[in-house]
């Protein structure tokens, strides 16, 4: 009977290590991540100004690397690095003759933002947004004075360091992470203030498809 016994507890033992090492499982949520991100930007402007103009939405790339950093269970820290492509397309008249304008800006985007979780599969997100202009691409359709008309958006003071804000959410299913953000600009794209042809603020809303490490 007493060998019995002992033979008993010692099969037992493996399966009480088992289902403590379950109950002591770390919550994902408490754990620093790591992932790649990729996906599409929708983007217009607001805040217009200039040549009665008039602007369309653009569809452009957005992707880079995030990181998660955990502030407790439920919070914690996302910086993010992305190559973020916005624009519009515009129309309107310019020198009483009409035009129509298309323009895509790369970006770096660098957003900072705080997470709430308030479940594992449910990340909510939000905070400012660094962005540094890399390229600016141009494309017209003009009336007469063509050469002119086109100078006159050329020479635009355009800022190259814009801050702006984001908001979103992120969907976790184990290492895929699916990401909705809105963002805007606070500041607009003429430098010094002294150009309108045409002043605006970008906004857009981003879809991208991650994975985590």
């Amino acid at each position: 009977m007493k060998r019995s016994f002992i033979i008993t507890c010692l099969l037992s033992l493996p399966i009480g290590m088992t289902l403590s090492a379950q109950d002591e499982e770390t919550d994902p949520r408490e754990l620093f991540a790591f992932g790649v991100k990729a996906g599409i930007n929708s983007s217009n402007v607001w805040d217009e100004q200039g040549q009665d103009f008039r602007a369309d939405n653009k569809i452009g790339f957005a992707g880079g690397i995030f990181f998660g950093i955990p502030i407790g269970k439920y919070l914690g820290f996302q910086p993010e690095l992305l190559i973020s492509q916005k624009g519009f397309q515009g129309s309107g008249t310019l020198l009483g003759s009409p035009y129509s304008f298309s323009r895509t800006t790369t970006y770096i985007d660098v957003p900072l933002q705080l997470q709430v979780k308030p479940g594992e599969f449910l990340t909510i997100v939000a905070g400012p947004q660094y962005s540094y202009l890399m390229n600016e691409k141009n494309v017209y359709t003009l009336g007469v004075n063509s050469v002119e008309q086109e100078k006159e958006f050329n020479n635009d003071n355009i800022r190259k360091n814009v801050l702006g804000f984001v908001a979103g959410a992120d969907i976790n299913v184990s290492h895929i992470v699916v990401s909705g953000r809105l963002g805007w600009d606070f500041q607009t794209n003429n430098g010094d203030g002294t150009s309108s042809t045409p002043r605006y603020k970008n906004k857009w809303i981003q879809l991208t498809l991650g994975f985590k490490i």
